[in-house]
């Protein structure tokens, strides 16, 4: 990789703030000298210092991070071309997989992080090298056989890629490059460019909400201040948010979605203070600011949100705190926020990457420098969180398989989603499987265990289905039956488009007898419930 792009990229990662890079370091070499000391140790702990064969100092360590069906760790990091590494949630790192065995021809420098499919393969991309030495995107197994699924070719903004691709509802993966080309690819491999230019440079991941859509972040840098946005499945893009510096700019780090179905995020500059703000958006573009970043105990945003199993949101800050080495902090959704811990170099320093929450409620992260070799560290934050279960897709309809990762699932009794009982079968203390019941609710799925019931970090949505009806024709007044799934909770039977005003649902959920309404149109019929809608395949003829 040219030293250019090396050193354009490092300082991007590196929130876009020459200042604050500036000021950091200079402090972080007096504590480096003083010895500082850590603080709040019985929640942070040092898993393990990376050595210099491990990581490299040219350019930030690993990013995001993915817990694998196993409850192992997985990401990326660079010494050379890079390697990916299998990390225990107590602190054992191995190498799974590494590029410079082959010379950067799979890719290079994979620290972007990595996304787990439905699959239980790993999905990431190289920032350079393969074929054209503008990147690759990959897959990889936990086992570490890696297959390239796409070679970069450097036209039409494909080229130079950070973040990896994520996975939307249909089993596609959709990713941004570096410079703002958007792209869709399946494992198998097949590839679409969706949108050449969404406008604007981007470093981070998309997020998948559950509206179907993904958003995402554009840094702005050196144009303008930066924006949020959407981008539908199929590569169209709408700006809901112009950062102002008023309340905030240059946006950094994946934006999440709450329980309450908001967006949160952070950007590294501007607000009151000219640090950076922490806020929270609408998925209609409706933006708060919750917390103005101070440049004193709080200094630095880059990394992006964690919305963790108590409601509250963890992530960290590059600068700030006790040695302005850096933080970890929590803030309400209501803005209350609080610093955890001050990083001291000793156990890390300079925590740019975004942390990520594991089923057993601990807080998993790296910091990009410090630590016995100054290579930086991987922690842990336990803060004594809930344990959870996370599901792999967050929408389906009864009879498809629901992937489930957790913390102790072995001796499972009971999983339902809502009010509905599933059938299920346990792979693994790690990981397990569930059948989506005709009769469950569109919430979340809680998971009855030895050790306690463990509830969804997420809603499942289970859409509804309609088979069939019977009769095919009649006039107003004639009660009809419909036959399907998922009709519990149903919110509107209508007819042609007529709402019927008297209708009833099966406790099983598999049919609705609804009675034409005055009005009623020859059409299709529809039901709308809280996991989405449904319409029939023929039409009901009204005689």
């Amino acid at each position: 990789m040219p030293l250019s792009n090396r050193l354009g990229r490092f300082l991007a990662r590196f929130c876009e703030k020459f200042s604050l890079l500036t000021t950091a370091v200079g402090v972080g070499i007096g504590a480096l000298v003083l010895g500082a000391a850590t603080t709040d140790a019985q929640t942070y702990t040092d898993l393990h210092d990376f050595t210099p064969t491990e990581m490299s100092t040219n350019y930030p360590s690993p990013d995001i991070m993915a817990q694998g069906r196993d409850g192992n760790l997985y990401f990326g990091g660079a010494y050379g071309c890079g390697s990916i590494f299998k990390m225990t949630p107590s602190g054992t790192v191995t190498v799974v997989y590494d590029f410079n065995a082959d010379g950067g021809a799979n890719g290079c420098d994979p620290g972007g992080g990595l996304t787990l499919g439905t699959d239980g393969n790993f999905y990431g991309v190289t920032y350079s090298g393969g074929s054209h030495s503008y990147g690759t995107i990959y897959k990889v197994t936990p086992a570490g056989v890696l297959t390239v699924l796409h070679h970069f070719d450097g036209t039409q903004n494909q080229y130079y890629s950070w973040a990896p691709p994520v996975q939307g509802k249909n089993g596609t993966f959709y990713g941004i490059t570096g410079y703002g080309a958007a792209y869709s690819i399946t494992s198998s491999a097949k590839y679409k460019l969706l949108n050449p230019d969404i406008g604007g440079t981007v470093q981070d991941p998309l997020t998948f909400a559950s509206d179907g859509n993904l958003y995402g972040v554009i840094s702005g840098f050196p144009f303008s201040y930066g924006y949020l946005f959407r981008l539908s499945p199929n590569g169209a893009v709408k700006i809901l948010y112009s950062f102002d510096f008023t309340h905030g700019s240059f946006p950094r780090g994946a934006l999440v979605q709450g329980t309450d179905g908001l967006l949160y995020g952070a950007s590294a500059n501007g607000g009151a203070y000219g640090y950076g703000t922490i806020f929270k958006m609408t998925l209609t573009g409706s933006f708060t600011v919750l917390h103005d970043i101070t440049g004193t105990v709080d200094s630095g945003e880059c990394a992006g949100p964690v919305a963790a199993s108590d409601g509250k949101i963890y992530s960290a800050l590059y600068g700030g705190g006790a040695q302005y080495l850096g933080t970890l902090y929590q803030i309400t959704k209501t803005g209350a926020y609080s610093t955890l811990y001050s990083f001291d170099n000793t156990h890390g320093a300079n925590p740019y990457a975004t942390p990520m929450q594991h089923t057993n409620g601990i807080i998993y992260g790296v910091a990009a420098v410090g630590g016995a070799s100054n290579r930086g560290v991987a922690y842990s934050l336990n803060n004594s969180l809930p344990r959870f279960v996370a599901l792999m897709t967050i929408t389906g309809a009864a009879g498809q398989t629901l992937q489930i990762l957790g913390t102790g699932l072995t001796g499972t009794t009971s999983v339902k989603f809502g009010s509905g009982s599933a059938s299920f079968n346990v792979v693994s203390d790690s990981y397990m499987t569930a059948t989506v019941p005709a009769n469950g609710t569109s919430d979340y799925v809680t998971v009855v265990t030895p050790s306690g019931t463990l509830t969804s970090n997420k809603q499942y949505k289970i859409t509804p289905v309609i088979s069939s009806f019977s009769p095919q024709s009649g006039p107003v007044g004639t009660q009809v039956t419909i036959t399907g799934s998922g009709f519990i909770g149903a919110k509107q039977v209508s007819f042609g488009g007529v709402k019927a005003t008297s209708y009833t649902v099966d406790p099983s959920g598999t049919s609705i007898k609804a009675t034409v309404p005055a009005g009623a149109k020859t059409g299709k019929i529809a039901i709308k419930t809280a996991g989405g809608n449904a319409s029939s395949k023929t039409k009901f003829t009204v005689t």
